[in-house]
């Protein structure tokens, strides 16, 4: 099944994508958005084209476990992608993943403008990769 991931941002959102396998996720684009109906509706796009199956959205709870607006908002935006693709749509805790995506492009020395481009679509891939790992 081919499965999208998304990491909702304030300014850019990831999307990463996943084999018909569900074996490796991997980076798509950033959207460029301030307005989550903006970015839904080119996710919903995305999806199409991509031909999704399911969709997964990342989580942001705090450190202790509790959600607050972050979550809430990405709660609400999960709503919105599913109820305009009608697809299934999953949470995914995303704890940590901005730090790890930072992590990887020190590695491979990604710096500057472009760093800044990736970061998000290295988030998704993240939080992808991290469901589909627990759903094996």
């Amino acid at each position: 099944m081919i499965i999208m991931g998304v990491d909702l941002g304030h300014a850019r959102t990831g999307i990463a994508v996943c084999d018909k396998r569900e074996i490796l996720a991997s980076p798509v684009k950033v959207i460029t958005a301030y307005t989550n109906e903006k970015v839904a509706a080119e996710a919903a796009a995305l999806a199409k084209e991509l031909r999704a199956e399911k969709i997964v959205v990342g989580l942001p709870r705090n450190m202790d476990g509790s959600e607050g607006e972050s979550a809430q908002n990405a709660r609400a935006f999960a709503a919105m992608l599913q109820e305009s693709t009608g697809l299934p749509v999953v949470m995914q805790d995303e704890r940590g993943t901005t730090v790890t995506a930072h992590g990887y492009l020190n590695e491979t020395n990604v710096r500057g403008k472009k760093r800044k481009q990736t970061v998000d679509a290295v988030a998704a891939v993240i939080i992808l990769q991290n469901y589909l790992d627990s759903t094996r």
